[in-house]
């Protein structure tokens, strides 16, 4: 099928999905005020096989030692699928189904399937990574751009409460150690053992959690425009550190739900 964008809708929720621009979600509104910074860099995007950076972009798989190109120097950062046309498996009023076949330059082949599941009241995202041949380390995660204000209004607010906050080294990335949460503003990895639970205000207008099973969550709320709330499998770097392994019976598997409502 063609890499058109496909609208999803629900109630008075609308979601837009650029399967040609690495398959993110590039907006989504809810009553016609649009939640995403727009953008063709922005909105949501897939972050797959890894979330953040890699250290020097090199990865251990075994005895192999892995090399990535540097797109943010001197680290390899938020996988490959986002730079790359993924296809439409199925698509319907309020949902989706897209897929992406790995290729170079990451070194082992798979599959990753994405699922776009919209309701009124909430947008669930799932993605799994299988393969059919050798055994890889890989990480699952979502990057979305929310808007700090909604149409001019009150800059949103940021809620949660984290088990640690993983300690960034002076090259950004987790030294290993675990430390309290420190106040923001934050380009920061945070512990959530009973899953990721964070909260998102727009006073006056619009509550809305990111919720997942997963127990890591990268927040980064340095830039004006907008705060991005990071659900993912593991710490940037993991899959150096704490990599899961995708083998030909067990594929990787997460899902992030937004869930709104209106103040």
């Amino acid at each position: 099928m063609s890499q058109e964008d496909i609208t999803l809708t629900a109630g008075d929720a609308e979601v837009t999905l650029q399967p040609g621009n690495g398959g993110r979600v590039g907006g989504l509104r809810v009553g016609g005020a649009q939640l995403l910074r727009q953008g063709e860099r922005f909105g949501c995007f897939p972050m797959v096989p890894w979330c953040g950076r890699i250290r020097d972009g090199r990865f251990r798989d075994g005895a192999d030692v892995h090399q990535l190109p540097l797109n943010s120097p001197p680290h390899a950062i938020h996988g490959t699928a986002r730079d790359g046309a993924w296809s439409i498996a199925r698509t319907s009023t309020d949902e989706a189904v897209l897929t992406y076949d790995l290729v170079e330059p990451w070194p082992y082949p798979g599959r990753i399937t994405q699922i776009a599941a919209l309701t009124p009241d909430a947008l669930t995202l799932t993605m799994s990574v299988e393969t059919y041949d050798s055994s890889f380390p890989a990480q699952i995660g979502w990057h979305p751009w929310f808007n700090r204000t909604l149409d001019g209004g009150e800059p949103v607010r940021l809620d949660f409460t984290a088990a640690w906050q993983e300690e960034r080294g002076e090259d950004h990335l987790p030294t290993g150690n675990r430390v309290d949460p420190k106040p923001g503003p934050w380009d920061d990895c945070f512990g959530m053992p009973d899953g990721v639970d964070v909260t998102l205000t727009w006073p006056g207008r619009l509550e809305l959690k990111v919720a997942s099973r997963e127990e890591w969550v990268v927040v980064y709320d340095e830039q004006e425009a907008a705060v991005c709330v990071e659900p993912q499998t593991g710490p940037p770097n993991g899959l150096n550190t704490l990599p899961r392994l995708v083998t030909p019976l067990e594929p990787l598997e997460a899902s992030t739900t937004w869930s709104w409502r209106r103040l």
